[in-house]
């Protein structure tokens, strides 16, 4: 193997590599003498010796044979090109045509020469590669850095999103728990109360009490289970998909309206399926869509008022289209919805103040509230929004100032 390598001082490391490969020896060394003050470089006889001096160094720029022993220059150009793209050949032969040319342009060559080649052109060539060797590595590298920096600003994002979706996730558990946690002071309260004055509890009065407990116990298992649920979200696990009974959900609603505060004066209606079906959504968020949806209802004004929550089946898709985004109306996870029978609504119905138009296009936001700091977070519809997105259901509301407001949530059944 006639390998050359002429190492340059210390002072010049940055001169760029050139790799000549002819097994003719005058051209060969005539083109070292040319080239060897201004780049470091290799000579080799042939095209495998060519391409492990490539494997083993960084080359800029290749003066490459096409009529040689061995391997043509043309399979040499294509090996080269395999180990690195970036490198620059210009193809030098005594034998042009255009057939040869149209190989060597094909595999990657950015100039093509002929022998005896001018000085003054092969300086120019080999300059003109070296130049676009150096903009092809420095874009590669702006390019890495670019992407590095993409990353950096990615995993930042990421970073900050996890923080503040941690955040949320705390607010939301406060706020979910703190219904059943009204209850279960209800429940408690009431138990007290029955026993304050009792030096004994029988009859009618103990099964009271039994009952009580038993909702509070129920109550505390919803905690629980809330509790569960955005642990598991924030483990990044997902939830199987799990049904219910409408009629036990609508049962449950009435039993835990009937000891909220916010009911007390109120005519509120809350009526079940005439046969029961199962719904495809988790229990516990189902109660606490009714939930929130109708306290929200009994909470619109300060005024006594009706409310009625109704459940509907229908057998045919729902005709979406005809409620239209606008002041009056609204729908919520239109784009999500599963729009497929059998389907159930249920409708939260109110004879309150109504929406006004700027209110309605807001209130499914995250922490917007038109409640004081002491009455609301702001998070109960924005926590129904996302757990109706979950089940891949919608809210239908629709409201008139003066003339009450009308939220229907839909759902697919179980056939």
């Amino acid at each position: 193997m006639d390998t050359i390598f002429e190492p340059a001082p210390a002072a010049t490391l940055a001169k760029p590599t050139l790799l000549i490969v002819d097994d003719e020896e005058g051209p060969r060394q005539s083109l070292r003498i040319v080239f060897k003050n201004d780049y470091h470089v290799l000579l080799a006889t042939n095209g495998l010796d060519a391409i492990e001096l490539v494997k083993n160094n960084a080359i800029d720029v290749i003066v490459l044979d096409i009529m040689m022993l061995g391997i043509s220059g043309v399979e040499t150009l294509r090996e080269i090109k395999l180990i690195d793209p970036s490198v620059e050949v210009i193809m030098l032969t005594a034998f042009e045509t255009i057939e040869t040319a149209r190989q060597a342009l094909r595999h990657g060559a950015s100039d093509y020469l002929n022998k005896p080649f001018d000085i003054s052109t092969m300086r120019a060539a080999v300059a003109h590669a070296a130049q676009k060797h150096r903009a092809s590595v420095e874009f590669k590298r702006g390019n890495q850095e670019l992407q590095t920096l993409q990353r950096e600003i990615h995993d930042h994002r990421m970073a900050e999103e996890k923080a503040r979706t941690q955040g949320e996730i705390y607010a939301s558990v406060l706020h979910d728990i703190n219904s059943p946690l009204t209850i279960i002071s209800g429940f408690v309260e009431l138990i007290n109360r029955s026993m304050e004055n009792a030096a004994s509890v029988e009859g009618a009065q103990l099964e009271t009490i039994k009952g009580d407990l038993s909702r509070l116990n129920g109550q505390v298992a919803r905690c629980v289970e809330i509790s569960r649920r955005y642990l598991s979200f924030l483990h990044g696990q997902s939830s199987e998909k799990t049904f219910v009974c409408v009629n036990q959900v609508m049962s449950d609603l009435t039993e835990l309206l009937s000891r909220h505060p916010s009911a007390r004066g109120q005519q509120l209606t809350v009526s079940a399926l005439d046969s029961d079906v199962t719904a495809a959504i988790n229990g516990t968020d189902f109660l606490q869509i009714l939930l929130n949806l109708t306290i929200n209802a009994l909470q619109c004004t300060a005024q006594p008022h009706r409310i009625d929550v109704s459940c509907r089946l229908h057998a045919a898709p729902l005709e979406i289209e005809k409620f239209p985004d606008g002041p009056g109306q609204r729908v919520i996870n239109r784009e999500n919805f599963a729009n497929h029978p059998p389907l159930l609504t249920i409708a939260i119905e109110d004879s309150g103040p109504g929406i006004p138009p700027e209110i309605l296009r807001r209130m499914f936001e995250e922490r917007f509230t038109t409640k004081t700091a002491e009455q609301g977070t702001g998070l109960g519809l924005s926590i129904v929004k996302r757990l109706v997105h979950e089940a891949r259901g919608a809210i239908i509301i629709q409201s008139q100032p003066g003339a009450g407001a009308k939220f229907t949530v839909c759902l697919q059944t179980v056939a």
